[in-house]
């Protein structure tokens, strides 16, 4: 399973919610999970909103920036 790695400091503010760039590779209906990492290390699973914009970037959008990743077995590029 791959994944891509972010940090708080990689959002940027988008009017009330942060979002984060993680990649342009990403195929459409590929299933991505979105981790949040808690202060004791592990990761939790959160429910993110993730959005695709025009030219094809993709992005992770939440109320506040968070340490994470997104995580899926069906993208070899992660």
């Amino acid at each position: 399973m791959g994944s891509i790695n972010f940090s708080k400091q990689d959002f940027v503010k988008d009017d009330t919610r942060y979002k984060v760039a993680i990649d342009q590779g990403v195929g459409k209906g590929v299933d991505l999970i979105v981790e949040r990492q808690a202060e004791n290390g592990e990761y939790e699973v959160i429910q993110a909103e993730i959005k695709r914009s025009a030219d094809e970037k993709v992005f992770v959008v939440w109320s506040e920036p968070f340490d994470g990743r997104v995580v899926s077995d069906e993208y070899k590029k992660l």
